[in-house]
């Protein structure tokens, strides 16, 4: 539909933002209940946030894409659209960038610091004396009070695997993109069908190998630091992946029903964009955190 550049579309004050805080308030209450060994109460709050979530992304994603189709996204909405984009991402960036810190203070300061040496000799002599400090840190100063794992997690096997994934959907989706920009409709849904399944088949591969992880291996979160930030980094980033597929999926389903042009898909811009970011931060965290 043609667009009218002569007034910014300014969209009418919506509920979906407050149905999706309580959906993420039920599961989060759900998950707190569920690790207090409240399973019955948890699994219903879980169940209902996870419901009311899933309702808001269909209602939103809905409202978003009749506003798009129906012409109401000029030049100066989709400028707007692009620095928001940009914005989310760079604050994304921050997000795991906390976690890395997190990561390099313990291996570098913390840990060596529990290990002693030079003026904290002393300190090591009376708290630990027979810790030593060494990354991974499976050999804990005061491992009663932890659970203590059997082995850290190796680069080689599934995380190998799950990296040429994820760098193999980031060549489908810009293949994807470079098709829907010369107007190759059945190269772009193979494109992106193709992205959608490497990201859902990730996805089940780090579910294994969390399931190997805390079965196998007994690393959890108890497990002190090591555990901790193995799980905190790979998780979020998990979920991530999680929320990248889902609009992948949602821009597939566009996608076929022929909602882009050549000229203007910012949305699927905005996604690939989004897909791009979860890959090199993936890259870090397999360097950082399986190879190093």
């Amino acid at each position: 539909m043609e667009q009218d550049e002569s007034r910014y579309f300014v969209p009418a004050p919506s509920h979906w933002p407050l149905v999706g805080s309580i959906g993420l308030f039920l599961l989060m209450l759900g998950a707190a209940l569920l690790l207090n060994d409240k399973a019955t109460a948890g699994g219903y709050a879980v169940g209902l946030g996870f419901l009311i979530f899933v309702g808001m992304l269909f209602g939103w994603f809905g409202t978003v894409i009749a506003e798009s189709r129906g012409g109401r996204y000029n030049d100066q909405v989709d400028a707007s659209f692009r620095w928001g984009m940009g914005w989310f991402i760079f604050s994304e960036v921050m997000f795991f960038a906390a976690f890395f810190g997190a990561l390099f203070y313990a291996r570098h300061f913390a840990v060596p610091w529990l290990g002693g040496g030079g003026e904290k000799a002393l300190t090591h002599e009376l708290l630990w004396p027979s810790f030593a400090a060494a990354w991974p840190l499976l050999q804990l100063p005061n491992p009663e009070h932890f659970t203590v794992a059997k082995e850290a997690m190796a680069a080689a096997g599934l995380p190998a695997i799950n990296t040429a994934i994820l760098l193999s959907s980031g060549a489908t989706v810009t293949w994807a993109h470079w098709s829907l920009k010369a107007n190759r409709q059945r190269q772009l849904v193979a494109g992106l069908a193709c992205t959608v399944a490497l990201g859902a088949l990730f996805i089940v591969l780090q579910a294994h190998e969390y399931w190997d992880a805390y079965t196998l291996k007994n690393l959890r979160l108890s497990s002190g630091i090591y555990g901790s930030t193995f799980y905190m980094l790979t998780g979020f980033h998990g979920a991530h992946v999680t929320i990248g597929a889902i609009m992948l999926a949602v821009i597939l389903v566009r996608s076929i029903l022929g909602h882009f042009t050549p000229q203007h898909h910012f949305a699927f811009e905005a996604v690939s964009w989004y897909w791009h970011f979860v890959d090199v931060v993936w890259l870090g965290l397999f360097v950082f955190v399986y190879l190093l």
